[in-house]
C-alpha cells in the first residue's frame, strides 16, 4: 500500500466515496483475533453486512469506532507498559489510549461474540459493556498488542484513524452463549492469514495482514513491544509508510 496514489486507491474504493466536505478521521480501533492450534495460525475475519454504508460486503477484522467513556471502564488487567507507550505518541492522553485500546474489546464481542478477559463478576451501568456484566467477564487488555495504525484518506464517506490490535485466542474468556448483540458482521470465517488476504477485503486490511505475517515470522509470540508498529497516511496524494 505504500507508494499507492490517490487515484489508484480511489479506484478500489469507488462504493466508499463522498462528495461531503472533508471529514476529520475519528479514533477507532480493530482486534485480530489469532488461533495457533494444529500447526498454523488462523485469523478471524468477519463480512460487513450488505446494507452497510462503509466497506458495505467486504470482509474485515472485528472493529468500530472509539467511545471516550470506555477509558472509565474497569479492567482485570491494564494494556502491558510497553504497549502503552508506543500507543501513547503525539498528545494522546493516558485515558484516550485506554479507551481506543477497550473499544476494540468492546466491539469484538458487539461484531463476534467473543469477549477478552478473565472469568469473574462484573458490573457496569454503560450499556456497551452489559454483555461482559451479564456473562460475568472482567474485561482485559495485558494480552493485547499493537501491530498496526492507519487514517483512512480524505474524501471517503467515513474516515478513522484506526489502531490494529491483535491477540491470541486464548484471551477469549467465553463465546457470548447468544451470539453477538448486532448483525454487523454477516458471516464469520477462521482461516490462513495467506487465504485470508485472498478475500475480497480493502487494500488497508490486505496491508496490515502482511504486516503481520512478517511480524510473526521474526516475533512468533508478539511479545510485548518489540517490533516497531507501521503508520499509513496519506500525503500529498500518496500513501506513507512510518514506523513507531
Amino acid at each position: 500500500m505504500e507508494g499507492m496514489t490517490r487515484a489508484e486507491l480511489d479506484e478500489t474504493h469507488a462504493k466508499d466515496l463522498s462528495k461531503s466536505p472533508v471529514l476529520r478521521p475519528r479514533d477507532a480501533a480493530t482486534l485480530i483475533l489469532l488461533d495457533r492450534t494444529g500447526g498454523r495460525i488462523n485469523v478471524l475475519m468477519g463480512r460487513r453486512h450488505s446494507k452497510h454504508v462503509f466497506m458495505a460486503g467486504r470482509f474485515v477484522f472485528p472493529g468500530g469506532r472509539t467511545d471516550p467513556t470506555d477509558a472509565r471502564i474497569p479492567v482485570a488487567a491494564p494494556l502491558h507498559e510497553a504497549e502503552f507507550e508506543k500507543l501513547r505518541t503525539g498528545r494522546l492522553t493516558e485515558s484516550r489510549v485506554r479507551a481506543i485500546a477497550m473499544s476494540a474489546v468492546r466491539e469484538t464481542y458487539e461484531e463476534a461474540g467473543l469477549l477478552i478477559g478473565r472469568r469473574a463478576p462484573f458490573d457496569s451501568k454503560n450499556p456497551g459493556w452489559r454483555g461482559f456484566a451479564d456473562n460475568s467477564v472482567q474485561p482485559a487488555l495485558d494480552a493485547l498488542r499493537y501491530i498496526g495504525r492507519a487514517i483512512t484518506p480524505p474524501g471517503r464517506v467515513r474516515r478513522f484513524d484506526t489502531r490494529f490490535f491483535a491477540v491470541w485466542r486464548d484471551a477469549v474468556a467465553m463465546e457470548a452463549p447468544g451470539g453477538p448483540p448486532t448483525d454487523e458482521l454477516e458471516e464469520q470465517v477462521w482461516l490462513p492469514i495467506e487465504d485470508a488476504k485472498g478475500l475480497e477485503i480493502p487494500p488497508i486490511t490486505r496491508t496490515i495482514l502482511t504486516e503481520l505475517e512478517k511480524r510473526l515470522a521474526i516475533d512468533p509470540e508478539l511479545a510485548p513491544g518489540a517490533q516497531p508498529v507501521p503508520f499509513y497516511f496519506m500525503r500529498n496524494n500518496r500513501f506513507h509508510r512510518e514506523v513507531v
